[in-house]
């Protein structure tokens, strides 16, 4: 099994990642179209020429490895993508051999939590309208694509990735819900502008406190967003 995870940034992704790559049955993958995305949009991202130089750049040669055989003999892998990476130039139909999954979470929050460690975010830097592009365009196609709220998995993680796993056909395992501090071999190089705080765990978060003020002037960005999350929240797990 192959299993796309879609997501935005700042987006409990990376404990997610984690979560499977405890697992001795997966092997992860972290972010694999990042540098074709920066290399396609001349974007300006922390850390950009290292990423550029860390990943192949043609989105061809990225599908070919991830629809090739699963690395080190494991039975099943785990792509962590970010869904804005899927931009116009980046084929699609390669999605539709992969178990999709999408990670949602609450807009103020990604909002808040992106806007600390990036300057002037766009609303398209966050990936709300691509997840929904994504989801819908499997669903129109006849796949049943799966939804999960990051909140939903912050407040009870064992059932909730309990719930994940029957539904994808897994057995749940005790080892998704704890993993070594300090990252995993497969981060990408990006992960010492962005993963400082998942380093330091072992495991999930409890629940999140109240919704956080959001600067005013961006406040536009988290109602632009909030009909794309109420839209995949109505199909969540």
């Amino acid at each position: 099994m192959k299993i796309a995870m879609w997501s935005g940034p700042r987006n409990l992704s990376t404990a997610m990642m984690y979560s499977f790559g405890n697992r001795p049955d997966f092997h992860v993958v972290d972010e694999p179209f990042y540098a074709a995305y920066l290399a396609q949009t001349g974007l300006e991202h922390p850390m950009r020429d290292d990423i550029l130089a860390s990943q192949m750049t043609d989105p061809t040669d990225v599908i070919a490895e991830l629809l090739d055989d699963v690395p080190n003999g494991k039975p099943h892998a785990y792509h962590k993508h970010m869904s804005q990476h899927m931009i116009e130039t980046v084929p699609r139909d390669w999605i539709f051999d992969m178990q999709n999954v999408f990670l949602i979470r609450h807009p103020n929050r990604v909002l808040a939590s992106f806007s600390a460690k990036y300057d002037n975010p766009k609303p398209d830097d966050l990936g709300f309208r691509q997840q929904s592009e994504l989801f819908h365009m499997l669903r129109d196609q006849g796949t049943t694509p799966l939804a999960i709220d990051s909140a939903d998995i912050r407040k009870n993680p064992r059932a909730k990735l309990e719930e994940l796993c029957a539904a994808l056909g897994l057995d749940f395992r005790d080892e998704m819900l704890h993993w070594p501090a300090g990252g995993h071999a497969q981060d990408g190089v990006w992960a010492a502008h962005w993963y400082g705080s998942v380093h330091k765990s072992t495991g999930f978060s409890g629940p999140e406190d109240a919704l956080p003020d959001i600067n005013p002037d961006m406040a536009w960005i988290a109602e632009e967003l909030m009909p794309f999350y109420d839209d995949l929240k109505s199909y969540a797990l």
